[in-house]
């Protein structure tokens, strides 16, 4: 198979974590379930948002929920104790919410291998009130370090 490398052309590299395979993501047909890779992108999302927010004051504590997933398969993923990793960038912001975009991959030592294009669109919500809540400024100013191009769908944006 060709490399397919479907990463867009950011302001800078986009963000990059390692997440690890559990022998559990694996179906009946020996690869990693599609419903799996929800839980790799929340996995990377959670990762990434305490190294961008930090720690003491990561989104995830002020509250965000994900009000769409869209994900184009490229490859079958099978199981193996090797991290996979995961590109992570800001497609989009909105007064409320913002769009991560994201290429599932081998690390650099395992190859060139591409399994997964997707994209997550993230509201900030006030559990308290039970709504949205506006992006602050320093919210803001975090997410465009991290601005990069749209995801490079095949299908859905044609």
């Amino acid at each position: 198979m060709t490399p397919v490398d479907p990463a867009p052309e950011p302001t800078a590299r986009p963000y990059r974590t390692q997440v690890p395979l559990r022998w559990s993501d694996m179906d009946a047909y020996g690869h990693v379930n599609n419903v799996q890779y929800l839980r790799l992108l929340e996995d990377a999302r959670v990762i990434g948002f305490r190294e961008w927010f930090g720690a003491d004051k990561s989104l995830l504590d002020g509250g965000v929920v994900v009000s769409r997933h869209e994900i184009e398969y490229l490859a079958p993923l099978t199981y193996r104790p090797e991290p996979i990793e995961v590109d992570m960038w800001v497609t989009r912001t909105s007064g409320a919410g913002f769009t991560l975009g994201y290429v599932v991959r081998d690390p650099e030592s395992l190859g060139e291998s591409v399994y997964a294009l997707a994209e997550t669109g993230l509201v900030l919500y006030d559990f308290r009130t039970s709504r949205p809540r506006r992006l602050t400024e320093d919210e803001r100013s975090v997410l465009e370090v991290h601005v990069g191009g749209p995801v490079a769908f095949r299908w859905s944006r044609r």
